[in-house]
């Protein structure tokens, strides 16, 4: 059980670089003109990023999460705080979803964005990663 615990930790880590490092590469990539050398330089770096580490990682997690709950038998669904833990891993992984969706467009160089906005949803990820180890560790229901 340690292992799948310190395995499920360690594919967060990776997971959660990802979610808070690909955003500012789009806040760059909105100032680069579309077709530049710049631009083609980061479609590179967002998807390999997407493909080869965030959408492992997000795989892993919910893989190791999954098998801590249901194969160890950790997880008692009737305390709220795994409720709430459940509920905001489903929206992290719905940022992961939508931040597909954006890299897609970028690499169609259909993005219509400013960096503005992307250094705005860059926090989203971290504010759901708070609230998650608050419930995880505090319990507070």
């Amino acid at each position: 059980m340690d292992w799948v615990k310190a395995l499920h930790v360690l594919s967060i880590i990776a997971w959660m670089a990802g979610l808070l490092y690909l955003p500012r590469l789009f806040v760059y990539h909105a100032d680069a003109p579309a077709g530049s050398a710049q631009s083609e330089t980061f479609k590179v770096m967002e998807r390999r990023l997407y493909r080869g580490i965030m959408t492992p990682a997000m795989v892993a997690s919910w893989v190791f999460g999954l098998w801590l709950a249901f194969g160890f038998g950790l997880v008692d669904f009737s305390q709220g705080w795994m409720w709430l833990k459940a509920i905001f891993v489903i929206a992290l992984t719905g940022m992961h979803g939508f931040y597909g969706r954006l890299r897609r467009d970028f690499a169609a160089d259909r993005n219509t964005r400013s960096g503005k906005f992307y250094r705005a949803i860059n926090e989203i990820p971290f504010v759901f990663a708070i609230i998650i180890v608050i419930a995880v560790i505090v319990k507070p229901f």
